[in-house]
């Protein structure tokens, strides 16, 4: 449509130059018409092709314009148009030389100065205009592709972040699933032995027994319905099985040594109280967050020693982790909001991911990342807490409180409770972070 009008108006213009007073008494005035015509059909008419074929219809553009303003000393407004029209399209449309190349000669002619009248002032303007129109082309175009890098970047990222997500649920509620299965298996068989060793007990003792059973193994079924359900969403191998570990020393000392070959560098195990046997779910908590903070360490304070640091204090279980790389440059220690906290969804945490302020890379700072998000949302799943931060005299520290011993005997850990006593500090290891 726009190409139309542009051809309608140059053959209305160069038929207007050709029956002008200054050509009424020469007698190639239909000669004149002639050329003026094809000129103004040469400068407009490739712009219908401008959608198809940019390059083509640029250079044709461009070639007639040059032609007529260097052979005939004259050019329509139209096709001054028309060959801004085209420079813009081309610089959306076709690499950047290949845009900018068709509005060189213009400023060629504005220099030479051979136009006179007319054609001189449109030389001037296209000289001016040409180069901007293609330039604008280019600078839309960088602009879109910007745009188009960016939604592309968000969308991966977003799909990377629900994908850790899920997996890290998964995991947890795996995790979780062997120890509650535990406790709901000792239930059922408890109350099946209490039906069955009790003399005398009456019926409707032995049925509200044999109700508990059935109650608990139901429960049990679908917690492993639920559970395949979470781990076919996170794409996890079926059938894959293996004990989960706690906080002996062996276990321990096993995943400091396996740390250290894969970083080189010092780690030291330090225990303070007297260690007692937690609930399972704590002690697992515990441990993969140590687990989880040392990978942190190592990615992002390579080098660096760390110091693992469990600390019994009979209400509660205090597990640090610092290493003396160069921590966070700014920002205070990030605390989890604590129990009930959806995942996430605390101070230094938003959404699935996870990103606040607390977590070290390389550099000395960044966004927070998958890692500490998990240790948080397991922290909140047992009803403790963590935070993260820059360590006192430098590095970076994760601190997690769990829930201690339940009320009763503390029942010590087979071979760590003869080497810890209440208020004394045992360093496993060498080459730690210090403090």
């Amino acid at each position: 449509m726009v190409g139309a009008f542009l051809v309608a108006g140059a053959l209305v213009e160069s038929t207007a130059h050709a029956v002008s007073p200054a050509l009424a008494l020469t007698t190639d005035r239909p000669l004149f018409l002639i050329v003026y015509g094809l000129l103004a059909l040469a400068t407009t008419l490739p712009v219908v092709a401008l959608r198809g074929q940019p390059v083509a219809a640029g250079l044709a553009v461009s070639a007639a314009g040059v032609l007529s303003l260097t052979a005939f000393q004259t050019m329509t407004v139209a096709g001054a148009v028309a060959q801004l029209l085209t420079g813009y399209r081309l610089g959306r449309a076709a690499p950047r030389l290949v845009a900018v190349a068709p509005a060189v000669p213009f400023p060629l002619l504005a220099l030479l100065g051979q136009a006179q009248g007319e054609a001189r002032l449109l030389t001037l303007v296209l000289a001016s205009l040409a180069p901007a129109a293609a330039l604008a082309g280019i600078a839309r175009r960088a602009r879109g592709e910007a745009r188009e890098s960016a939604a592309a970047r968000q969308a991966a990222t977003e799909g990377l972040l629900e994908h850790v997500a899920r997996g890290e649920r998964a995991r947890i509620a795996r995790d979780l699933h062997d120890v509650v299965a535990h406790h709901i298996s000792m239930v059922a068989v408890q109350a099946e032995t209490a039906r069955l060793a009790t003399p005398g007990m009456p019926p409707a003792g032995a049925e509200r027994l044999t109700a508990i059973g059935d109650t608990a193994r139901a429960a049990l079924t679908e917690m492993r319905w639920l559970l395949g359900v979470l781990r076919e969403d996170a794409g996890a191998a079926p059938g894959v099985r293996s004990p989960q570990p706690g906080l002996g020393l062996g276990e321990l000392n096993e995943l400091l040594d396996a740390a250290r070959d894969a970083s080189g560098t010092g780690m030291r195990l330090i225990l303070r109280g007297r260690p007692v046997r937690l609930d399972p779910g704590v002690e697992l908590t515990a441990y993969r967050i140590v687990q989880e903070a040392l990978t942190n360490a190592r990615r992002h304070a390579p080098g660096a020693a760390v110091d693992v640091e469990l600390h019994y204090t009979g209400e509660v279980l205090r597990v640090r982790v610092r290493d003396n790389g160069p921590g966070p440059s700014h920002h205070p220690p990030q605390p989890n909001v604590g129990h009930g906290a959806p995942a996430g969804q605390g101070p230094s945490g938003h959404g699935p991911g996870g990103h606040g302020p607390a977590r070290h890379g390389p550099a000395g700072h960044g966004p927070a990342g998958h890692g500490l998000a998990g240790m948080r949302e397991r922290a909140a799943a047992v009803g403790g807490r963590l935070t993260t931060g820059p360590a006192p005299g430098g590095g970076f520290l994760i601190e997690a409180t769990l829930p201690g011993a339940a009320p009763g005997p503390d029942e010590p850990r087979g071979g760590v409770g003869r080497r810890a006593e209440t208020g004394a500090g045992v360093a496993v290891g060498n080459g730690g972070a210090g403090g």
